[in-house]
């Protein structure tokens, strides 16, 4: 008998792709929802018992002594390609393609997130109550920083990823993948802030295919409401 996979999923959150791949791959799994802190937007306590961390996206796999936890994105769908994948969503071994794949499913957590985070802390420190006379001084830090930092490094990130999409249809090449599904979130998180605009075309296009996607729809649907939290 099939092992039970369960998604521990936090509502709003990157745990979303997972549920994606899984309705992808046409497998059988459960979700166990959790919700966030209404103030402070965090995961529950409860998360920490499925992973010392606390954090989604976390799967388990079968019960008892044998039981699988898998916490990370990149190492989720790495761990589902190669237990249940059978070839599928990934490009064959030693192919360019595969040398891409890899490279857009660490880019999504490794550069392209930590500046979309970065961006949501400061525009809160830039918000925050304060008293009035430091406010100016709190405020010019947070864009100082936004303006030489944050905001010239998320452009010259969606140029390339721009630039990538035009020559192809898919991160990995002609063939929709695993590297799409992991590149949606910090794409989806420009999105939703604003940041793609008119300038990119082949980025927006694509988000356009991956929405009308029948296994997006279905993750959708299995997650429940979801809007992209950086």
């Amino acid at each position: 008998m099939p092992r039970m996979i369960t998604v521990h999923h936090l509502e709003n959150s990157r745990s979303q792709r997972v549920l994606w791949l899984l309705e992808e791959l046409g497998l059988p799994y459960e979700v166990r929802r959790y919700r966030r802190d209404p103030a402070t937007l965090l995961a529950p306590p409860e998360l920490a018992r499925v992973h010392p961390l606390g954090k989604s996206p976390v799967i388990t796999e079968g019960q008892g002594a044998d039981a699988v936890t898998v916490a990370e994105s990149g190492a989720i769908i790495e761990y589902l390609l190669d237990t249940h994948g059978a070839g599928r969503l990934r490009p064959a071994a030693g192919s360019p393609q595969r040398r891409q794949f890899t490279y857009w499913l660490h880019f999504a957590e490794g550069s392209a997130m930590p500046y979309l985070v970065m961006k949501l802390v400061f525009d809160k420190v830039r918000d925050a109550p304060v008293p009035f006379f430091v406010k100016p001084i709190v405020k010019g830090i947070a864009q100082q920083v936004n303006r030489s930092f944050i905001a010239p490094n998320l452009s010259r990130q969606l140029a390339f990823m721009e630039a990538h999409i035009v020559q192809q249809h898919w991160f990995a090449g002609s063939e929709f993948s695993a590297a799409d599904i992991q590149m949606s979130y910090p794409v989806e998180a420009t999105a939703v802030s604003g940041g793609l605009g008119t300038d990119h075309p082949a980025l927006s296009g694509w988000l356009s295919r991956i929405h009308a996607r029948a296994g997006y729809r279905r993750a959708l649907e299995m997650g429940g409401p979801y809007s992209v939290v950086p």
